[in-house]
């Protein structure tokens, strides 16, 4: 935290305006030695000249903000040069802050590391802000900025909370016991109180991994006999050519995956190799991987051509007649839950689109706003929820303490309020350096 960092914090390439952001104590002697000038009037852009600090050189005409601490994204002095967002540009004035002393580049995620360490964001904050980066639909966009703005520090913290504070009635029950001033048996007040924390908690567990499935994204797999129309179904609904489409039997040897936006909700499409018995070491390999990414899919579609026996359908397959322009007067759809499609003429396929588009909103939308978006939330409140059961297991009030505490330990864990040094490489792994 002691060393001033600088990094390009918007997207490279040709643009027409990039962000170079500095945080740290030399933020301030940063901005006057590359413009010459007195700092700006903090969150005010001003229009000033940038200069290689060596050579004098101007390097480009660029807005200058100024966030003296610790009102700013880090919690330090930070300075943001907005400059023209040709590469040259970028690497000229990375090159001039690299010369000066005390500044280094920014790791991958240092900003956001440093504003959760100056108590800006906690940890669902900043998992949230990694997610609405890396939102690839409206749904994932809505979750996470509801994630971001802290909905899910809100639920937690108002647990913990109740939970410090039912703690204290314990604590005050074993400690003072004999005073006057606190009520007799006072832990048997806060039985219901754990009762009810941990009811709230199996309730929000119990949201089908809503919103891990909503980062993630829903899985379909395309399914069936070989030469059925997998690859070229893929092919149609990604709208580009993804597999290689061929009469040749077996074409397909490993699994290929297409991510769609369908209706705001993503969605990753497999194309799997064709289910047969074969004597090819390579198409049988193929063929293994395609059984078990399908029996791991949320939905597979069973493509079968028409005029061959249709597939036997649950609730986690969809049955799809393919090549149906081969026989006249065969009307593509829904058709007594099966789909009938020619991918040759396009008929049926925005029938499908629209069905899978309303299947993917149906599983991942809910009346819930506020879902548990990763694993280890989920690890944290199980542990949390186990504690509060053992605590109403205690006869002793010592023990029922103890894992009152354990609890609250665990709910803390995931805002990053207690013990989390261990979290922090793995949460910012996957930051892009200038966030």
């Amino acid at each position: 935290m002691s060393e001033t960092i600088f990094a390009l914090s918007s997207g490279r390439g040709p643009a027409g305006v990039a962000v170079v952001r500095v945080s740290g104590s030399r933020a301030g002697e940063t901005v006057s030695k590359l413009t010459g000038k007195a700092l700006p009037a903090p969150r005010v852009a001003a229009l000033s000249a940038l200069r290689a600090p060596e050579s004098g050189e101007i390097i480009d005409q660029s807005l200058v903000l100024w966030f003296p601490a610790p009102a700013s994204f880090t919690g330090e002095d930070v300075a943001e040069f907005h400059v023209h967002g040709g590469p040259a540009v970028v690497s000229g004035v990375l090159a001039a802050l690299g010369t000066l002393e005390g500044l280094r580049p920014a790791e991958p995620g240092e900003f956001t590391r440093r504003a959760f360490l100056a108590g800006k964001m906690d940890l669902t904050q900043v998992e949230g802000l990694a997610d609405l980066i890396n939102a690839e639909t409206e749904a994932q966009r809505r979750q996470a900025l509801r994630q971001m703005q802290g909905v899910l520090t809100e639920l937690y913290e108002g647990w913990r909370t109740r939970l410090i504070r039912a703690l204290a009635y314990v604590e005050a029950d074993i400690d003072f016991s004999d005073e006057d001033d606190v009520p007799e048996h006072v832990s048997a007040q806060v039985r219901g109180a754990i009762e009810s924390l941990s009811g709230e908690i199996a309730q929000h567990l119990a949201d089908g991994s809503r919103g891990e499935r909503l980062r993630d994204g829903l899985s379909v797999a395309i399914i069936g006999k070989p030469n059925a129309g997998k690859s070229s179904l893929l092919n149609a609904l990604a709208k580009r050519d993804v597999a290689i489409v061929s009469n040749i039997a077996g074409t397909t040897r490993d699994i290929i995956e297409v991510h769609l936006n369908l209706g705001g909700y993503p969605v990753t499409l497999i194309d799997t190799a064709g289910l047969r018995e074969t004597d090819d070491p390579v198409e049988a390999e193929g063929v293994a991987r395609a059984r078990a990414r399908a029996e791991a899919a949320d939905l597979r579609l069973h493509l079968t051509p028409f005029g061959e026996e249709p597939a036997v359908t649950d609730a986690h397959t969809l049955a799809v007649v393919t090549k149906v322009d081969l026989e006249s007067g065969v009307e593509a759809g829904l058709q007594d839950s099966r789909f009938y499609i020619s991918v040759l003429t396009g008929a049926g396929l925005s029938e499908l689109v629209i069905h899978l588009a309303d299947w993917a909103g149906k599983a991942l939308s809910g009346g819930e706003s506020v879902l548990l978006t990763r694993e280890r939330h989920r690890h944290a409140l199980e542990s949390c929820r186990a504690h509060l059961g053992a605590a109403l297991d205690q006869p002793d009030l010592v023990l029922m303490a103890e894992d009152m505490r354990l609890a609250a330990r665990a709910l803390g864990r995931i805002t990053g309020r207690v013990d989390v040094e261990d979290l922090l490489d793995v949460i910012f792994r996957d930051f892009c350096i200038g966030k």
